[in-house]
C-alpha cells in the first residue's frame, strides 16, 4: 500500500445499515478535497469556508443541479487534520442511498476510493501518529469491552511508544559508544564494559516486562472462548440462559434438546467472553443429534476454558468420566448443577479437579461465583498473563521477542570477550526490532499487514 502525492481519497466513514442510522459520513483527504467540496456543496448565506468550521447546506449534482441531500460540511485544513492533509467530511442523512450517491459524486470529481485503513496510513506516513498509535486506532474500533478500549486508548496516548523509544535511544547510545571505540580507539578512554552490561540488562528486563503483556492483550482483544459441556439434561442450556440473562437456548426435561452449538457474547470483568452451549455428549442413533454431538466435541477442543457440567442428583457417572477424559487437557471448571435437589458434598469427582462451582442454573444461583472463579483464573495466569496498563499485540510481541534475543546475544558476546565489531551486529538487530514496533524501522510488507485489518474509511 503506497500513497501517490496529491492523490485524493474518499470513503464512507460510518457503518451503513438499511433503515437505521441518523447520520452517514463521507470523508475525503488530499489535495482536491476542498475543490470537490466547493463543487458539490452549496452553503446558503455568508458562511465562511475556513478550517475547523461546520457549514450547513445542500449537496447537488454539479451538472444537473439535482438535489442529492441536505447536509453539514466539516472542514479541516492541512496540517491540522487527522491525515495532515486537507480533510473534508459530508455529514449526510443516514441510510444507504444518500451516502452512496455523495460518495459516487466525489469519485466522479476526481477522488479515488480509499483502501482499508488508508486514512490512518496517511496519518502515519505524514508523521501525525506512530505505528503503535495507528494499531491502537484499529483496536479501539474493534474493542469488545470497556477494558479493551482503555488499553487501546493507552496506546493512543503513547504509553507504549514512549518506553519503546526510550529503550531504542539507550541502545543507540550504546551502539554509538561502541562504534566510537572501533573508529577512534586511540583518541578515547577505554570502554566501560560494566556500565554497558548494566544498561543492557536494564533494557532487557524492561523489554521482557513489556513482552509479558502480550497474552493479556490477546485476551482483551479477542476474548475468552468458554464451552459448556456435559451429558444431556444436566442443565447446560439453563446455565447459558441464566448467565446471559436471556432465552438463547431451549430448555426442556427431554435429553438431547440442544442439537447444535448455541453462542452468547458476554463481558465479565472487562473481558469479552464467547460462551458456547454444546449439545449433550452421548452415544446416539439420531443422525441430527449425532452431528450436534460431534460439533460439541470440536467446540470443546477449540475452547480456552471448559465448564464441565454435571447433575448433583445423579453425581459423577461413567458418562461424565468419558467426557472428562476428552477435555481434561484443557483449563477446566467443574459445575455441579441442581444443588437445590441434592448435595454436592458426597459427589466423588476426580481429585485432580480443583476448581468447582455449585449452581442452581434454573434459579440463576451461583453465576457470580462462576464469574469470579473465571476472573481468578485469569489473574492467576492460568488463562493469560499479567494485567498491566497497556498490552502489546502479536506483531509487537514478535518484534520485541527478536529484541530480547538480540540483547541476550550481545551479553553473550561481551561475556565471551569477542571483539567490539561483534557487539554491533546484535545491537543493530535490537535497534531495528524496536524501531519496527513504533514504525521508525518499517517495511511496506509490515504496513500492508497492519493496515489491511482496518475498515475502509478509517
Amino acid at each position: 500500500m503506497s500513497i501517490i502525492p496529491g492523490e485524493t481519497i474518499a470513503a464512507i466513514a460510518t457503518a451503513i445499515v438499511p433503515q437505521q442510522g441518523s447520520i452517514g459520513i463521507v470523508r475525503l483527504s488530499g489535495a482536491k478535497a476542498l475543490d470537490i467540496a466547493r463543487t458539490l456543496f452549496h452553503a446558503p448565506g455568508k458562511q465562511v469556508w475556513e478550517s475547523h468550521r461546520i457549514l450547513y447546506g445542500y449537496i447537488r449534482h454539479p451538472q444537473s443541479q439535482i438535489l442529492i441531500d441536505e447536509a453539514l460540511l466539516l472542514l479541516m485544513f492541512a496540517p491540522r487534520s487527522y491525515t495532515k492533509e486537507d480533510v473534508i467530511e459530508f455529514h449526510c442523512h443516514g441510510g444507504i442511498i444518500p451516502v452512496q450517491q455523495v460518495l459516487q459524486l466525489c469519485l466522479e470529481q476526481g477522488a479515488r476510493l480509499a483502501q482499508p485503513g488508508e486514512f490512518t496510513l496517511r496519518a502515519f506516513l505524514n508523521g501525525r501518529i506512530d505505528l503503535t498509535k495507528a494499531e491502537s486506532v484499529a483496536e479501539l474500533v474493534n474493542s469488545q469491552s470497556v477494558q479493551a478500549s482503555q488499553v487501546a486508548l493507552a496506546g493512543l496516548e503513547g504509553k507504549l511508544a514512549h518506553p519503546i523509544r526510550q529503550l531504542r535511544s539507550t541502545c543507540l547510545d550504546i551502539l554509538a559508544e561502541v562504534e566510537a571505540r572501533i573508529d577512534f580507539e586511540e583518541d578515547l578512554p577505554p570502554l566501560d564494559e560494566e556500565d554497558i552490561k548494566q544498561r543492557l540488562t536494564e533494557v532487557l528486563v524492561e523489554v521482557n516486562q513489556i513482552l509479558a503483556t502480550a497474552e493479556r492483550g490477546e485476551l482483551l482483544r479477542n476474548g475468552l472462548k468458554v464451552a459448556i459441556v456435559g451429558r444431556p439434561n444436566v442443565g447446560k442450556s439453563s446455565l447459558l440462559n441464566a448467565w446471559s440473562r436471556s432465552d438463547r437456548a431451549i430448555v426442556t426435561d427431554l435429553p438431547g434438546t440442544t442439537r447444535d452449538v448455541v453462542e452468547s457474547q458476554l463481558v465479565v470483568g472487562g473481558i469479552p467472553i464467547q460462551v458456547l452451549d454444546t449439545a449433550g455428549i452421548r452415544e446416539t442413533q439420531d443422525r441430527v443429534e449425532k452431528i450436534g454431538v460431534e460439533r460439541s466435541r470440536q467446540a470443546a477442543q477449540r475452547a480456552d476454558l471448559i465448564l464441565l457440567t454435571i447433575d448433583a442428583q445423579t453425581g459423577w457417572t461413567g458418562e461424565d468420566e468419558e467426557i472428562y477424559q476428552q477435555v481434561k487437557h484443557r483449563p477446566l471448571i467443574l459445575i455441579i448443577n441442581k444443588t437445590d435437589l441434592a448435595s454436592a458434598d458426597t459427589i466423588n469427582y476426580p481429585w485432580e479437579i480443583t476448581q468447582i462451582v455449585t449452581t442452581v442454573a434454573a434459579k440463576s444461583e451461583g453465576i457470580e461465583d462462576l464469574e469470579q472463579m473465571i476472573l481468578n483464573s485469569v489473574q492467576a495466569g492460568k488463562l493469560t498473563g499479567a494485567n498491566l496498563e497497556f498490552a502489546i499485540n502479536q506483531r509487537q510481541a514478535a518484534a520485541l521477542t527478536r529484541t530480547s534475543v538480540a540483547l541476550e546475544q550481545v551479553q553473550d558476546t561481551i561475556k565471551n570477550q569477542l571483539p567490539l565489531d561483534f557487539w554491533t551486529i546484535d545491537l543493530r538487530s535490537a535497534i531495528q526490532a524496536l524501531g519496527e514496533v513504533t514504525g521508525e524501522e518499517v517495511t511496506e510488507s509490515i504496513l500492508n499487514r497492519v493496515f489491511s485489518r482496518f475498515c475502509i474509511g478509517k
